[in-house]
Parts: structure tokens; C-alpha cells; sequence
């Protein structure tokens, strides 16, 4: 099967990135990476440290669990890895591109072209047909449908009798199917997923659980998820642990036994997360 690529050289972002000077070579065989990274919210005594000095690479084709108690700062590292907020200090290269400091122009194409994004929420537009939502980034960008690809992702999820349904009209596993269709779509260099299965019952959550799990092993995509559950941390291959807003362990080919022994060890951190 095809597998996913990032944009072709030449296309706008390159041009936005490498005007603003940001291209970075990155370490070998990392399609992510965190360097030193911060962030603080509030200030003086009432500073809460939600990410403390956390560095960490994310390696291309593989799938990464976050894990660790509420208020550990796992979302927050999510979202500071995906472009979706600022770190208060500390560098984020994403694909060879190192986001910090990049204008809005740039860091908007960088979201669009090389990111996918898979929420709880969905976050479906309920006016548009499965298919238009799924198709939603590239229509927004004005880049071409690769059919083939499409058509892979589209059997990959099951769910080519669903297509002309809007969101009201699908299930909840099926609504997330269509966001990870539409987060793949693009060929992006990674996924972000946060909580994907957190609005799912057990059969759902599998099936949305598999398919991330394929999309690794047969279309080499790189993912990153937050999650709580142990069952669904023992799909990634690796588990990183936070507590206070620092990596304190890693689990490689976790199972979900050996994943809640870890979580066990954990004390309520009481922070933002």
C-alpha cells in the first residue's frame, strides 16, 4: 500500500519555512523532537510548571503513548509538540522544522501540511457529508485529492457506505473514524491524538485503536497519543510516563499489565495538565 509522505519540496511551506529560517536537520530517524521544553502558566507565586525542562525525540513510524496522572502535563506537552500552544521556553522541531518563532503564515501551512489531529471531541463540522469533512483540510488548502490514497484510507476505516452521511447520522465510533480518516489524509509527517477513545465504548475504541495500530505498521504514519487507559497505551510501541511536567519513565513494547503496574507507582500530581 502507498505510503504516507510529507509535501512535496517546493511547495509553499518550504518556501514560508525556509524564509523565516527555521529548517533544522533534527537527529536521525526522529520526526519530532523536544528540547529543554517549558511551559509556565501564571507568574510569581502563583507560577504553575506544567512542562519542566521535558526533552524527547518521537521516532518516524512508530506510535508513542503519553501517559501519567492529571495534571502531569501530558496534554500540555501534546499540544506544545503539535503547534497548537507556546512553550515558555525550549525548542520543538517538527519534520525538520523548528516551530518556535515561525510567523503565522508558516507555522498555519506547517498545521496544515504536516500535522494530522485526532480529538475526543471529534470535532467534526455537522453541516458537511463524512466525506467533505474528511476532505476538509485539502479543500481549505486547495490541494488535490489523491483518489488512490483516499480510497485506501477510506476501505483502511470501513467506511465507504458512510461517506454522504453527516455527523448526526453516524455513530460515535464512526464520527472517529472520520476524523482519523481526515487526519491522514494529507500524508501529514505525524499524528497528534488526544484522548481519541475517550468518548468511546470498548468495541469502538478498538476498532479506532486498530486502525491507528495499521496506519503505523502498513503506512509507516508516525503518532503520538495522550491517553489514560492502559489497554489503549499497549497499542503504541513505546509509553512515556510524566509526573510533575517530567518524563520519569519509558515502556517499550508495553502490555496493558505492565503499563497499569507503572501508573500504580504515581501519586495525584494536582497540576495542569
Amino acid at each position: 500500500m502507498p505510503g504516507p509522505r510529507g509535501p512535496v519540496r517546493g511547495e509553499p511551506i518550504e518556501e514560508d519555512i525556509v524564509t523565516d529560517g527555521h529548517v533544522t536537520a533534527g537527529p536521525a530517524g526522529a520526526v519530532a523532537q523536544a528540547v529543554d521544553l517549558t511551559k509556565v502558566y501564571g507568574s510569581g507565586e502563583a507560577a504553575v510548571h506544567a512542562l519542566d525542562g521535558v526533552s524527547v525525540e518521537f521516532e518516524r513510524g512508530r506510535m508513542t503513548a503519553i501517559m501519567g496522572p492529571s495534571g502531569s502535563g501530558k496534554s500540555t506537552l501534546m499540544h506544545c509538540m503539535a503547534a497548537l500552544d507556546t512553550p515558555t521556553s525550549g525548542t520543538v522541531v517538527i519534520d525538520g522544522v523548528t516551530v518556535n518563532g515561525l510567523k503565522d503564515k508558516a507555522l498555519t501551512t506547517l498545521r496544515r501540511d504536516r500535522l494530522g489531529f485526532v480529538f475526543q471531541s471529534f470535532n467534526l463540522v455537522p453541516t458537511l457529508t463524512a466525506r467533505e469533512n474528511i476532505t476538509l483540510p485539502l479543500d481549505i488548502a486547495g490541494t488535490k485529492l489523491d483518489q488512490a490514497w483516499f480510497d485506501t484510507i477510506i476501505d483502511t476505516v470501513n467506511l465507504r457506505d458512510r461517506l454522504t452521511h453527516r455527523p448526526n447520522q453516524l455513530s460515535g465510533g464512526q464520527q472517529q473514524r472520520v476524523a482519523c480518516a481526515r487526519a491522514l489524509v494529507s500524508r501529514p509527517a505525524i499524528v497528534f491524538a488526544d484522548e481519541p477513545t475517550g468518548n468511546l465504548d470498548s468495541r469502538s475504541s478498538a476498532e479506532i485503536l486498530g486502525f491507528l495500530r495499521r496506519s503505523v505498521d502498513e503506512f509507516g504514519q508516525s503518532i503520538v497519543m495522550v491517553t489514560h487507559d492502559p489497554v489503549s497505551a499497549a497499542y503504541a510501541d513505546r509509553v512515556l510516563f510524566l509526573s510533575d511536567g517530567r518524563i520519569v519513565d519509558e515502556i517499550t513494547a508495553p502490555t496493558a499489565d505492565s503499563v497499569l503496574a507503572r501508573m500504580r507507582g504515581f501519586e495525584p500530581a494536582g497540576r495542569q495538565g
